[in-house]
């Protein structure tokens, strides 16, 4: 009788530690091949989020979807040693000219309505655009910047990126409770996709 308790016990134990490998290995693959959780930190994306939001980051979306301007995401910052992740929101695709004077930011020409920022964009003048100057998105990157435009180290410092940089797309905000729900791109909408059909292989990473 005995053993067979221990046996029936043995064997409800391995059910359990089955079950728990089999969970643990699931939660591995989706957080490290599908959606990553992270926390923000710092004010460089206010007013879109602020320090101490907890959002998700879809790691597979742009391996379906081509990288649209508007578009929140993560990504790591490669001019520095510590290489940092930071969470930007995508201004210019590959090829744009973006232009920067007088507080106003120009895409290819045009003015920017920009309803995510409550600022101006100011320059320092020591980074990698300088006021006034066109600067030229080269090829396999993008331009990024923080909608807090007076606290954010971005592109305007660094210069623009490389999409293999970008861990992924910003797709769902949460915590705090009352903001949950998903992050919507805020970009005017004619001005989202890229306009150069022949090179949307280019975001395919």
């Amino acid at each position: 009788m005995f053993k067979y308790i221990v046996s029936q016990f043995f064997l409800f134990l391995m059910d359990i530690l089955e079950t728990v490998a089999f969970v643990g290995s699931i939660y591995l693959i989706i957080h490290f091949y599908v959606f990553t959780p992270h926390r923000i930190q710092g004010q460089s994306m206010y007013p879109t989020f602020n320090d101490g939001e907890n959002i998700i980051t879809s790691k597979i979306h742009y391996k379906v979807f081509n990288i649209r301007r508007g578009d929140v995401v993560v990504f790591t910052r490669m001019d520095k040693p510590e290489h940092d992740m930071l969470i930007k929101r995508v201004i210019g695709l590959p090829g744009d000219e973006i232009l920067i004077e007088d507080g106003e930011v120009y895409l290819n020409g045009k003015k920017l309505i920009e309803p995510y920022i409550d600022s101006y964009t100011n320059i320092d003048g020591s980074g990698a655009v300088i006021e006034g100057v066109p600067y030229k998105v080269p090829a396999n990157s993008v331009f990024v910047m923080g909608d807090n435009r007076l606290n954010s180290q971005d592109s305007r410092v660094f210069g623009a990126i490389n999409i293999n940089t970008i861990e992924g797309k910003v797709v769902f905000r949460y915590f705090p409770l009352d903001k949950i729900g998903v992050v919507k791109n805020d970009f005017p909408q004619d001005l989202q996709t890229y306009i150069y059909s022949n090179r949307l292989q280019l975001f395919t990473c």
